[in-house]
């Protein structure tokens, strides 16, 4: 998991270099068919991908994105209708069936289907109509890290190609140099306190998306109970188990919601909480090392591959090899 970790920023520079011709070819038959809104299919770390999917394809679309879950084919038998939909279905292997089969049923049903996948011969490759490959180079560690940020990035470079957006594309084609000062960051301080059964991680908006990325991790990893919310949710309920000791992560952008995190955040501090945020705009809380990006829906990467480091720190320090997790293995196949 480290060494895969480390790998992240040549991995996502391949992506930009290789990846070009199917990510602007696939985009101009998007532009073309002029989707009234987008559906996303996937499970675990590829659906929180796709939520971070959702919020570039709200914010910087206009357009509606909702997940659906696969179980609506693979095991009610349910035809939903995708006429005027694009569907990004997001699975590193490629080799679910039930992924494979909602994808399917979507292509059927009059969306344009669109593959993100580590794997451009499997199963989920075939039945899309385009195959975005995440270039990320085999993935060994059963927790998945560089496979996550090349699939936000297929992603979210897809959207920007669609919009057109000049300069969220030239931020993208950066991210390497930011992702590299990202691994380098250090988040000791959290290894040092992450120490419980539970921890909270929140985030707003594209911020979110990767919050949930991180409670996974925390989960899959460390054997860590870990809850994300949106930080506009925490305090709705969520807070009253907080007290004097408890670990929050805080994931914040550059973006319009800083301010809400970083506010949010202060009053868990203030409750007794040991807060860490991504954002210099804590008072009580602690402000994490964080790489800022050159577009403020790109900082989100750079924050979950500092993350990523952390993480599996936490691991070796609960003596817990990240590689290899209890109970879990590299590729889930569901039904």
């Amino acid at each position: 998991m480290k060494r895969e970790i480390l790998e992240i920023p040549d991995s996502v520079e391949r992506l930009l270099i290789v990846g070009r011709p199917t990510v602007q070819k696939t985009a101009a038959v998007i532009r073309e068919r002029d989707p009234r809104f987008l559906l996303s299919v996937a499970r675990g770390s590829s659906d929180h991908a796709s939520s971070f999917m959702k919020y570039a394809s709200e914010l910087l679309l206009g357009l509606p994105m909702a997940s659906v879950g696969p179980s609506i084919k693979s095991i009610y038998g349910v035809d939903v209708t995708g006429e005027g939909a694009v569907c990004i279905s997001v699975s590193q292997s490629g080799q679910s069936p039930d992924i494979v089969q909602l994808t399917e049923a979507f292509g059927k049903t009059g969306a344009y289907t669109v593959a993100v996948t580590n794997d451009v011969n499997s199963p989920l490759a075939h039945v899309a109509d385009a195959t975005l490959d995440i270039h990320a180079g085999p993935e060994l560690s059963v927790a998945a890290t560089k496979t996550f940020v090349t699939s936000l990035v297929a992603g979210l470079w897809l959207l920007a190609e669609i919009k057109g957006d000049m300069d969220l594309l030239r931020a993208i084609h950066t991210l390497p140099d930011h992702l590299e000062k990202a691994t380098n960051c250090d988040w000791s301080p959290v290894v040092e306190t992450v120490s419980g059964r539970s921890l909270f991680a929140l985030g707003r908006g594209p911020s979110w998306a990767v919050s949930n990325e991180a409670a996974l991790k925390f989960k899959e990893t460390c054997q860590i109970h870990a809850e994300s919310y949106s930080a506009a949710e925490v305090l709705h309920g969520p807070i009253s188990i907080v007290e004097s000791g408890f670990p929050v992560i805080a994931f914040a952008a550059r973006d319009a919601a800083e301010d809400s995190v970083a506010e949010v955040a202060d009053v868990l501090a203030a409750k007794g909480a040991i807060v860490f945020a991504t954002t210099d705009k804590v008072n009580a809380a602690t402000a994490l090392p964080h790489v800022r990006t050159d577009h403020w829906i790109t900082d989100p990467i750079a924050a979950i591959v500092s993350f990523y480091g952390m993480v599996e720190q936490v691991a070796a320090s609960r003596g817990i090899n990240p590689d290899a997790p209890r109970h879990l293995k590299k590729v889930t196949e569901t039904l």
